[in-house]
């Protein structure tokens, strides 16, 4: 993600916006927060959006809003940032970790529902990578949803059926912020006003109390900033589907798996499948062409989470998935000629002729 080349040409527009906030005065809260959540929300085509600080607060509160906590399980993927099955822990549910179906390295509903038990109490579905998670199917299982929608602002069908979404602005998501900050997306009227609450200290008015909350509030001028980014959030995602459909036209050999395409995904990370990673990743670094592998090292093998004892193969495609991925350079505005010169790496370290 190059979000530097994203916001080059609105950097006279930014500064208009953060002069206006310094001239302001409102730093915490105020108009620019309430406008880019009204903004947001008509976006995502919700009744309520709220600002936190981060995309890991908002689904520590989701979690909280929901009623989740001590005793509870919540059914998530091993093959996503550590944020998803820490926020469970935080609120002292126990993550359970479903498999990923090989395809999407979304949840893989069948799996999931073979994970229940009758202390589950939700499934948080990660929009991995952009791509929007099986939510109709998920939802048929009969428990509530919390979509960790942290990789998908604006992924087709995203925030219309979890009781509540959460989404991170960190610098190099498809909405990006210039620092932290984070959203909550509630369905429900009164879920909502408890996220609210809880992000300042369980107050409604600074004065009485109600709740143990915390202090999680998106600040004014990062809410500005995002203001300027959202009404080019979907020109932004359209660039990111045409840079797909250039990889998969310009061909990257037998020996390098293409990830499916669907409507509606954005393609926060584009991430091919491979046997010959190190290979290829070495290649790209030669050439000067960064990439990535995520999550190398799945949830269920990470040191804070032994606790929980996850049979050794009881993930296949999770393991396999952080054994195979690589993420291409990908980033609205990423040209014909850049995505060539990664092909001709990628070429070079498999054999693939010019």
């Amino acid at each position: 993600m190059n979000s530097e080349a994203q916001y080059a040409p609105l950097v006279s527009e930014l500064e208009e916006r953060f002069s206006a906030v310094l001239q302001s005065g409102r730093f915490i809260f105020g108009p620019e927060v309430e406008a880019f959540e009204r903004e947001a929300a008509a976006f995502l085509g919700v009744p309520h959006a709220i600002g936190v600080a981060n995309g890991t607060d908002a689904l520590v509160l989701a979690l909280e809003a929901m009623g989740i906590g001590r005793g509870d399980e919540v059914v998530c993927p091993s093959f996503t940032f550590y944020a998803t099955a820490e926020a469970i822990a935080r609120v002292g549910a126990t993550p359970v970790f479903a498999d990923v179906d090989a395809a999407t390295l979304n949840l893989d509903p069948e799996d999931v529902a073979e994970r229940v038990t009758p202390r589950t109490k939700a499934i948080v579905p990660v929009h991995l990578f952009g791509r929007t998670a099986p939510l109709a199917e998920l939802s048929a299982l009969g428990l509530p949803l919390l979509e960790d929608a942290a990789q998908a602002f604006g992924a087709e069908g995203v925030a219309q059926t979890g009781v509540c979404s959460t989404f991170s602005f960190y610098p190099s998501k498809n909405l990006f912020a210039l620092g932290d900050a984070g959203l909550v997306v509630c369905l429900d009227d009164e879920v909502a006003e408890r996220v609210r609450m809880l992000r300042f200290h369980g107050s409604r008015d600074k004065q009485t109390f109600e709740l143990i909350g915390v202090n999680s509030r998106l600040d004014a001028v990062q809410a500005a900033m995002l203001r300027v980014f959202l009404p080019r959030l979907t020109g932004w995602n359209d660039a990111r589907r045409a840079a797909a459909a250039g990889y998969a036209e310009l061909g990257l050999g037998e020996a390098v798996e293409l990830p499916r395409d669907e409507p509606g995904h954005v393609y926060h990370v584009y991430a091919v499948r491979t046997a010959h990673r190190d290979r290829i990743s070495a290649a790209l670094r030669e050439a000067g062409i960064a990439s990535a592998s995520y999550y190398t090292t799945p949830l269920h093998r990470q040191p804070a989470l032994r606790y929980l004892e996850v049979p050794e193969g009881s993930l296949p495609e999770t393991e396999r998935a952080a054994a195979e991925n690589l993420a291409l350079p990908m980033w609205a505005g990423i040209s014909r000629e850049q995505q060539e010169r990664v092909v001709e790496a990628v070429g070079s370290a498999v054999g693939v002729p010019a």
